[in-house]
């Protein structure tokens, strides 16, 4: 995790392909030689969040044992409230467990872990109870998106300044400049897309990365170009859920046919996912309103 202190960062390729969304080039590039007993075990912290992120929760659950690191059981935490609905509440269980043990509830891999599936909850207090002291710049990102989510900007910028004291140019002082301009709207929006842009220049390009630019460009009505982008992540990705969302809403915008099956597709790979929960209950309001008429 990038802490807050000054000195050699061995992990810095490696913690940068996670931010940007390049999960397998974060996993095939892990070997590193000449680590730290405490950089190994951050190393392997990113290398199983990044299986997470490709979806490989059951490798997670299986590689990680009882005899792990703290760190590491908490990332296993993690993989396990995300395989299935069915695990959500002895892992939160679990996880409360964790965060009542004084030495445990203190790592900041730990509060990470918790304030993601709290945020995942929409459980917002909780999540900042083990998140809003910060000391690590993951940490502080996270401060940003749930601040983000509460729809209070101005506690997001507090620890966005946070940020950009310690280092203004760290990859999650520019996403999360970008995530809050993309919150605030308006003239933001360019800014936003222009630090999405910076990153598309400079690094290979991710899904997660065409997803922002889509997105930005949504907002500024350019929907045309943000189709492109979508389609250019589908081809990466062509399970990434935000990928589909993001194109259900623009197919819509574009008037195609085509929104419709990207809806399906979520449906299928993510019956989770937000937008496939707020479509049931539109379809579900829509179905009791012509049954009120009939």
């Amino acid at each position: 995790m990038a802490s807050m202190a000054a000195g050699p960062d061995h992990l810095f390729n490696l913690r940068n392909s996670f931010y940007l969304g390049a999960y397998q080039a974060a996993i095939n590039n892990s070997e590193i030689p000449n680590l730290s007993q405490e950089d190994i075990i951050e190393r392997d912290c990113l290398v199983h969040r990044a299986y997470i992120a490709l979806g490989s929760y059951q490798l997670v659950i299986n590689e990680i044992d009882e005899a792990s690191a703290t760190p590491l059981q908490a990332v296993k935490l993690l993989a396990m409230y995300l395989s299935s609905p069915e695990n959500k509440e002895s892992t939160i269980a679990s996880l409360r467990e964790w965060l009542a043990d004084p030495t445990a509830g203190n790592n900041a891999t730990v509060r990470l872990i918790a304030g993601t599936i709290f945020m995942h909850e929409e459980d917002y207090s909780e999540a900042l109870k083990h998140t809003h002291s910060g000391g690590t710049m993951d940490l502080h990102a996270l401060n940003v998106q749930i601040f983000i989510k509460m729809h209070r900007s101005d506690y997001a910028e507090k620890q966005l300044r946070v940020m950009q004291q310690f280092d203004e140019d760290h990859t999650l002082t520019q996403l999360a400049s970008a995530w809050l301009n993309l919150a605030v709207g308006g003239s933001k929006i360019q800014e936003a897309y222009l630090i999405f842009q910076d990153f598309s220049e400079k690094y290979p390009m991710t899904s997660l990365i065409l997803n922002s630019k889509a997105v930005c460009c949504m907002h500024m009505g350019n929907f045309e170009e943000a189709e492109t982008l979508l389609l250019e992540a589908l081809n990466k990705d062509a399970k990434d859920p935000e990928t589909l969302a993001n194109l259900v809403v623009c197919s819509i915008h574009v008037v195609k046919q085509s929104s419709s099956r990207y809806l399906s597709q979520l449906k299928l790979s993510h019956p989770e996912h937000v937008l496939v929960k707020r479509a049931a209950s539109a379809e579900d309001n829509f179905e009791r309103a012509l049954q009120s008429l009939a």
